[in-house]
């Protein structure tokens, strides 16, 4: 059984930076695609950043995009999101996610294609 665990939610202020990480445990961390989500209440879920298996390829969702930075440590079964200029409107859970390898991009932004995901950690970030 797949099981993904978040780490690093908190209260920051605006402007300021935190460090998510997504530790994965009772799979092959290498092979999967991982994901970052967020749900802010009354919002649908948002796409917000997503890392190939190999590593080499990222993706953004447009609000995230030049302020946060995706990456993993295959050696390790974790996934980072460094989040950095955090605006009051990245308040959410963020909930890492896994997903069997995809081979086309369109594919990463797509909620439905992971097929385990974390229980979520809460940031907020006051103005």
């Amino acid at each position: 059984q797949v099981h993904l665990v978040e780490f690093g939610g908190g209260l920051v202020q605006a402007g300021g930076s935190l460090k998510l990480s997504c530790t994965v445990s009772g799979g092959t961390f290498s092979s999967y695609v991982m994901g970052w989500f967020r749900q802010a209440p009354v919002k649908e879920r948002e796409f917000v950043a997503a890392i190939r298996w190999t590593g080499d390829r990222t993706y953004y969702g447009d609000s995230v995009k030049d302020r946060f930075t995706i990456s993993r440590d295959n050696a390790e079964n974790t996934v980072y999101l460094q989040m950095d200029s955090l605006k009051p409107e990245d308040t959410a859970v963020y909930s890492c996610a896994a997903a069997k390898p995809l081979y086309s991009r369109d594919l990463y932004y797509r909620f439905q294609e992971y097929d385990y995901w974390g229980q979520g950690t809460q940031v907020t970030v006051s103005s």
